[in-house]
């Protein structure tokens, strides 16, 4: 009898066929394998992404229409919790992320801090000691220094890679997400930093092993990095009014169970 796995990997996914079937090849390794479950969401990729995942025999999820990157992950998380899954490490399908990563995320997320802290949140950052060396547009350093002030203003706390999409997730955290209104259901990045960070989830950062997209279309593309950026500062801003003044979710945080 296969033993249940309390790892799920989380991919949301469109149009990426080009890409997820070689990343599945190395996430169904010996070592990721025995440690992780797979799951995709393919948010109504018109491309054979939905098919190429099914052939390989992993959980996929097709939504009907393109609902947009959050979605995609908030409805992965609901999955993770309907599953009793402990952990989530979610990665996207381009090859960005490097599979070496997993593992280390992993056993971050099971390791406490010299307080005996676990973290809730482990972030995989492009630009710490020891992470490779990835290059980004001048358009997108602004706004990386950008949020990281508007976090350190509210919450702080020097996070070097605010926008990392390589993140691995407790118990407690994905079942938080999971519920209304905790979740970005579009441009889910240092707006969910802020929120998590001001109800005092732990977040921790380690170096990371990342590569530049090689084939696709980022859906940071074009003009699309200005209206992030401005999206996003209202939100950073809107998730620490919420949380710090209104303190609307204080409560709800304390009464989340432990796995």
């Amino acid at each position: 009898m296969e033993t249940k796995k309390e790892l799920l990997i989380i991919i949301p996914a469109y149009n990426e066929e080009k890409t997820i079937v070689n990343l599945l090849q190395q996430l169904e390794q010996p070592e990721i394998a025995s440690i992780a479950d797979i799951l995709v969401m393919n948010d109504a990729s018109s491309d054979f992404t939905n098919w190429v995942v099914k052939k390989r025999n992993h959980a996929v999820v097709t939504h009907v229409f393109n609902l947009g990157y959050g979605s995609g992950l908030q409805l992965g998380y609901k999955y993770a919790v309907r599953k009793k899954y402990r952990y989530v490490i979610q990665m996207d399908a381009d090859g960005q992320h490097d599979v070496c990563n997993i593992p280390i995320l992993y056993k971050a997320l099971k390791t406490p801090d010299a307080d005996g802290n676990f973290p809730d949140i482990v972030l995989g950052s492009r630009f710490m000691d020891g992470s490779t060396e990835f290059p980004v547009s001048t358009v997108k350093k602004i706004a990386i220094v950008w949020f990281r002030t508007l976090l350190k203003l509210g919450t702080g706390r020097d996070i070097t890679d605010p926008t990392t999409g390589l993140q691995g997730l407790s118990w407690r955290t994905f079942l938080f997400y999971s519920r209304y209104n905790h979740f970005d259901d579009k441009y889910p990045d240092a707006n969910m930093l802020m929120q998590m960070l001001v109800l005092g989830f732990h977040i921790r950062e380690i170096p990371a092993v990342m590569h530049l997209r090689t084939t696709g279309v980022s859906m940071h593309s074009g003009l699309k990095p200005f209206l992030y950026m401005f999206r996003m500062t209202f939100s950073i801003s809107s998730a620490w009014l919420r949380e710090k003044l209104l303190k609307m979710d204080t409560k709800e945080v304390g009464n989340l169970k432990k796995f």
